[in-house]
């Protein structure tokens, strides 16, 4: 936590979950003189494996691994992101990989991603664990992942809601 009692980048919850609504509040930092993944970088990991990616993409283009996209898998539809150091809103709808005996017969799906109130994914399958996820593929629940790679994106008004 910080000391105006936000929450920093690179925590996870206690608790594991399977399927469920989450809404996550993020402030980018302003970093003017960094590019690509280097502006503001982070990222909302559903169960520590899939995860839609958080980064400073305004007034870009929207494409793949910019802020809204499923980082390795899919770009948003259009690219809904405020300036650094606006506070923005992700809203998740995510159903969790089905599992048999061990092995997966389903993939998870971001059934609507919501940025800024726009939808920028809807039905999108996740065909891979995001690379260097903190969780491996596997039929346990897993937590809510807030990633840190040294950018300071603060988070508030954090709420999961299980299916």
């Amino acid at each position: 936590m910080t000391d105006d009692g936000l929450l920093m980048q690179g925590t996870q919850t206690k608790q594991k979950f399977f399927s469920g609504t989450l809404h996550v509040e993020f402030m980018l930092p302003y970093e003017p003189k960094e590019r690509d993944q280097g502006r503001g970088n982070s990222g909302v990991y559903m169960q520590g494996r899939d995860e839609v990616q958080v980064l400073d993409s305004f007034g870009l283009e929207g494409k793949n691994n910019e802020c809204g996209a499923i980082y390795g898998i899919a770009e948003p539809i259009v690219n809904m992101c405020f300036p650094p150091m606006t506070w923005q809103t992700y809203d998740i709808e995510f159903t969790a990989a089905k599992w048999e005996n061990g092995k997966k017969v389903k993939n998870g799906v971001f059934n609507l991603v919501r940025h800024n109130g726009v939808v920028v994914h809807k039905d999108q399958e996740v065909t891979k664990v995001t690379t260097a996820a903190p969780v491996g593929d596997n039929p346990e629940p897993g937590p809510i992942n807030l990633q840190d790679h040294g950018h300071q994106v603060r988070y508030r008004n954090i709420w999961f809601v299980p299916k």
